[in-house]
């Protein structure tokens, strides 16, 4: 692995071109193992390469952590050079950041189109991305099979079997036991969480690609009320303030039969300290009914350089080691996040450290992307116009039709004359 490393260095090295040492400073965010794996490959990148990376450490938060970057790139803040970004936020930020299509010239044609495309705004590169994301339905395997339980296919069955299972296993002891834990907190992750139960109920996406504001429709609200009825009941009560690590906490410990999350939490579940090691498998999230297209909202994170760093060379450099073959096998190996270029699907040691990761390639190349592209520098506001009227409902707050209806109104508002 340090001979494809050093390769990697030596060919980014000849590319950018690095005549002294720089300091580079990345914002990063800390889910999960993130930041560790981070650091790693900071020193060996500082070894090779004679520079210093510094670490900004943002909140596992997407929203929090959006909000802090564009207060900084809006006062053209020079202490960062690298951010890490979200999937969603290249056409909000586009225009703070330098456009990497040059420097990635060489390399653009391993990566996935669409994924390259995701991060293309007005045909500047604006990020290079790290790995791509997809959630799934994590299951205990064990306790499926202790109750002659299927995999469900349905979110009602998913609820029915969260359900017998709870009940039997506090019978016999597991007070602590949930049946399904997901992310319902008021933030970005509640927008992903309920477009997957609207997509995959025919309830459409919220915006349409033609820019079509179709989310208030009864699909949508059957969705909305059928995810209501979990809190309290297979679900906590306190899942209204989960986020993924939340989630993870309590999946982790056993305290619970099902999960919704990210890719990043299987590896993370098969540790050493973790009490379900060995006991859990992934598989695609359910549907409304029988013969629906299950809808994973499409995630990942990327690698931007910011128009306002004084060492854009070396930052550069960086950003192609880290989204380089070697960084993302380990990263695919160590962390269990999905690689962004197409032949690490392919990789036999990848597939040995995770069986899983193969078959995860189809489960985000249909997966469903948020209105971003459509809404432009206007969708955080849909977003929080959105998750805001998702977790009224789910916290009992009007109805999902009610709530839906003042939701129409506010994205035209928002819409305007245009998107």
């Amino acid at each position: 692995m340090k001979t494809f490393l050093t390769a990697a260095l030596i060919a980014a090295t000849a590319l950018c071109g690095t005549a002294q040492a720089a300091e580079i400073a990345v914002a990063a965010n800390s889910t999960g193992k993130n930041l560790d794996f981070l650091r790693k490959m900071f020193s060996e990148f500082e070894e090779k390469t004679g520079h210093k990376v510094s670490l900004v450490t943002m909140p596992p938060s997407s929203s929090e952590q959006f909000a802090q970057y564009r207060l900084w790139l809006a006062a053209g803040n020079t202490d960062v050079d690298v951010y890490q970004t979200d999937v969603i936020w290249a056409p909000q930020l586009a225009d703070q950041f330098v456009d990497l299509k040059e420097a990635a010239s060489d390399v653009v044609d391993q990566f996935f189109p669409s994924i390259i495309e995701s991060q293309t705004v007005d045909g500047r590169l604006v990020a290079m991305p790290m790995f791509t994301d997809a959630p799934a339905l994590f299951y205990r395997k064990d306790l499926l099979e202790k109750h002659g339980k299927e995999v469900p296919k349905t979110w009602a069955d998913m609820a029915a079997v969260a359900k017998e299972i709870q009940d039997k296993e506090r019978e016999g002891g597991q007070k602590d036991l949930w049946g399904f834990v997901f992310q319902a907190n008021a933030y970005e992750g509640l927008t992903c969480n309920a477009l997957e139960w609207i997509k995959s109920s025919g309830g459409g996406q919220i915006v349409e690609p033609d820019g079509t504001i179709s989310v208030n429709n009864e699909k949508a609200a059957a969705a909305l009320e059928q995810a209501k009825s979990w809190i309290g009941t297979i679900s906590p009560p306190g899942v209204l303030a989960y986020q993924e690590e939340e989630a993870r906490g309590v999946w982790q410990t056993g305290n619970s039969v099902f999960m919704r999350n990210w890719p990043y939490a299987y590896a993370l579940g098969n540790g050493e300290d973790s009490a379900v090691k060995g006991k859990f498998e992934v598989t695609t999230l359910p549907v409304a009914a029988a013969g629906d297209k299950p809808s994973s909202t499409l995630g990942g994170w990327n690698l931007a350089v910011s128009k306002y760093s004084d060492e854009q060379e070396a930052a550069i450099e960086l950003v192609k080691f880290l989204t380089s073959p070697e960084s993302q096998k380990r990263r695919a190996i160590e962390q269990s996040q999905l690689p962004t270029l197409q032949a690490l699907y392919d990789d036999p040691e990848i597939a040995e450290a995770h069986p899983f990761m193969p078959q995860w390639k189809p489960i985000f190349q249909d997966a469903v992307p948020r209105p971003s592209a459509t809404t432009k520098v206007k969708y955080n506001e849909v977003s929080s116009r959105f998750w805001g009227a998702v977790h009224n409902t789910l916290s009992g707050s009007g109805t999902a039709a009610e709530n839906l209806e003042l939701l129409e109104i506010e994205l035209n508002e928002v819409m305007g004359n245009g998107w």
